[in-house]
């Protein structure tokens, strides 16, 4: 999975570069790249490290010309009080020079000093013994935004004021990147790669570091983090021929990863979509070492992003993004991605949608599609089915906060599961669920409520490949819940639902009227009547082609669903 033929256009693109990415998305990796691409001391180690790759066999006359000092700012506490903080980040970077100079130790003709109190002035020192040299530095940056992204991600009211002494004033984060700036005017500082998740702090220093290019939108380093799916397929093929199975059975898996890794795009021109590679890889190794799939289809390491969905819904109308963002019916609609916010926008500011959207698509949690609307404007939406899940998990933590609905949710879901029996789950959404969906004020009060409350209820990764708007035979139909391939051997069934909504005011039904009615009676109520319908022409074509896709294998059930308002809920299965 070969980058390096990207270098010439890294170079030639700019010297000070701001890189955007989600956590866990390859920036790392990236960075290593530069570093041992770049690094005077492995010039010995050109030919082991980059002979076999495409730069290897067309190197710039750049590479093995620089100096190189590393921060990783994600191994910066960000815990304590500002002077705690500032001291902590002053630590690190002393760290990080001291080891800089150990490493270059017979190339510097003079001794770095080390002052413990002011970094700044240890780098100013590093600075000037690069200049007694026929060199200069290239800096690397990892994740500068990592500890004070934690900062505000956490107490509103403690972190606005930590967050401030970082990057507003003379703020030691600001401060850093100013003497960073200043060191390019011919102090020894040539070159400089900053990577990130989002550009808010950026906005807050733009002061101190205007001279940062972003290119994390150019459309030739859409993939420069993640993974073709070219490269999946043949990895696959690979591991498949070793662990002895058919072209098919890689092709089971393709899918699978499909569903659930693929789907990133990072550039406003239409380009091929990006596997997430922390998740591909982790999927990979498993596969690998045991021939199977791994049970957790979600890596921890990525499980932890849900705080970034769990930050936007507690905005003021964060809810709605958050629902709207998971239904496919309502894409969310910007004008473009906002890259110009600081701390006061995030703390202070009311959002509005095009706010909340970019700060998901910064996390990782939302993308970019491929269709404009007819003004221009920009649609996105969840990426795969990985992420699908942490929006759904946190759309039940909104509506079922208490411990005893978790657990009653979970346990009429597990009987669905094993017996297709629809009645106890539907009970449990006229008790509980639908009165919360009733009680806020969104924008929609249809269908799409009523199947944002079965997906966040039924959401099972662990079980089921779960699409909640496949392409059937270029239809779209509501649910699918198609058991995963490794998970057939239990007593798991496939579903197929299609949700109706009948509004009360419409059909002058009042609340009361609506409750004492029974089961039956409202199955023969006309509007209900002319729903079930309804539902049951457009499931006929899906479930033919469900199990022309499946075959014998399919446990298939069939239901088609009516919320009679926020009152009741009624079914029928299709034979």
């Amino acid at each position: 999975m070969d980058r390096t033929d990207r270098i010439p256009l890294i170079e030639d693109v700019g010297k000070h570069l701001l890189f955007l990415r989600p956590r866990r998305f390859g920036k790392s990796m990236l960075l290593s790249m530069l570093e041992n691409y770049y690094d005077v001391a492995r010039a010995d180690a050109f030919e082991t490290l980059f002979g076999h790759l495409a730069i290897g066999r067309n190197p710039t006359d750049l590479h093995n010309q620089y100096f190189i000092l590393k921060w990783d700012f994600s191994a910066v506490d960000p815990q304590g009080e500002p002077k705690e903080i500032r001291d902590n980040l002053h630590c690190y970077i002393n760290e990080r020079i001291e080891n800089f100079s150990a490493s270059y130790q017979g190339m510097l003709p003079q001794k770095i000093r080390i002052r413990a109190e002011n970094a700044m002035s240890s780098f100013q020192s590093l600075l000037t013994a690069i200049r007694q040299t026929p060199r200069k530095l290239y800096l690397l940056v990892d994740e500068y935004d990592n500890f004070a992204n934690e900062l505000m991600m956490g107490s509103r009211e403690i972190s606005a004021d930590r967050y401030k002494s970082l990057v507003y004033g003379e703020g030691c984060l600001k401060a850093i990147f100013k003497v960073v700036k200043a060191a390019t005017a011919g102090e020894g500082l040539d070159r400089a790669f900053i990577t990130g998740v989002s550009p808010v702090v950026m906005s807050g220093i733009t002061s101190g570091h205007n001279i940062a290019k972003n290119v994390y939108l150019r459309p030739e380093f859409n993939d420069l983090c993640g993974f073709w799916e070219s490269e999946i397929r043949e990895v696959l093929g690979r591991i498949a021929e070793k662990c002895g199975l058919s072209g098919a059975q890689a092709g089971e898996a393709l899918d699978m990863m499909r569903c659930f890794y693929n789907g990133y795009a990072f550039t406003y021109e239409q380009k091929p979509l990006v596997y997430n590679p922390t998740l591909a890889i982790y999927f990979l190794e498993h596969f690998q070492d045991y021939c199977g799939y791994p049970r957790r289809i979600l890596d921890s390491n990525l499980a932890m992003d849900r705080g970034k969905i769990t930050y936007i819904s507690r905005l003021p109308h964060g809810e709605e993004v958050i629902l709207n963002a998971l239904s496919d019916e309502t894409p969310l609609i910007i004008q473009d991605i906002a890259d110009r916010f600081g701390v006061e926008d995030m703390l202070t500011v009311t959002k509005d949608t095009e706010f909340m959207a970019s700060l998901l698509y910064f996390f990782g949690v939302l993308t970019l599609t491929d269709q404009q609307t007819a003004l221009g404007e920009l649609t996105m939406k969840v990426p795969n089915l990985v992420v699908r899940k942490l929006y759904a998990e946190r759309i039940q933590e909104m509506f079922l906060p208490e411990f005893r609905d978790k657990e009653d949710a979970r346990q009429v879901s597990r009987t669905f599961y094993q017996t297709g029996d629809l009645q106890p789950l539907c009970d449990f959404m006229e008790r509980r669920y639908l009165r919360v969906f009733d009680n806020r004020d969104y924008r929609w009060a249809n269908e799409l409520t009523v199947k944002t409350a079965f997906l966040t209820l039924l959401f099972n990764d662990t079980f089921y490949i779960m699409d909640s708007e496949p392409a059937l035979d270029r239809k779209y139909a509501d649910m699918t819940m198609i058991v995963r391939p490794d998970m057939r051997q239990f007593q798991l069934l496939d579903f197929l639902l299609e949700f109706k909504f009948v509004g009360m005011g419409k059909h002058k039904l009042s609340g009361e009227q609506v409750r004492e009615m029974s089961q039956e009676e409202l199955l023969v109520l006309p509007p209900v009547r002319e729903k079930l319908d309804e539902a049951k022409k457009n499931l006929a074509a899906y479930q033919d082609t469900l199990e022309d896709t499946y075959g014998d294998m399919l446990r298939l059930h069939v239901y088609s669903v009516v919320a009679v308002g926020f009152e009741r809920i009624v079914w029928e299965a299709v034979d």
